[in-house]
């Protein structure tokens, strides 16, 4: 079992130093599980970030045409991430409610 516990922290060793590093199996398969959803939800965060600041910009280049038919995309948009967890459901309806208010406004 030692030699399995070598092998499978020496992967893991580049970005958790060893004694660090956690002691059973389902651990070492957990830190990998994690460094993949870590990735996922950062792709996730940045996708979220675009949507808002492209609304933004139509926003205040005070194109409502444009900003009207982007509405719904973004909706969709903060809805798909806020489901997955990375920002929370009031954090997208806020966002969502306060862009409304925007665009009605122009």
């Amino acid at each position: 079992m030692p030699n399995l516990k070598k092998i499978l922290t020496t992967s893991l060793s580049r970005v958790i130093p060893s004694r660090f590093m956690a002691n059973t199996k389902s651990a070492i398969k957990r830190i990998r599980r994690i460094r993949k959803q870590t990735s996922v939800n950062k792709a996730r965060k940045s996708r979220y970030r675009i949507a808002l600041k492209k609304m933004n910009g139509l926003i205040e280049n005070k194109d409502k045409k444009k900003a009207l038919a982007y509405l719904p995309k973004l909706n969709s948009e903060l809805m798909k991430i806020a489901k997955t967890g990375v920002i929370k459901k009031g954090n997208a309806s806020r966002n969502i409610s306060r862009i409304t208010r925007k665009i009605s406004a122009l």
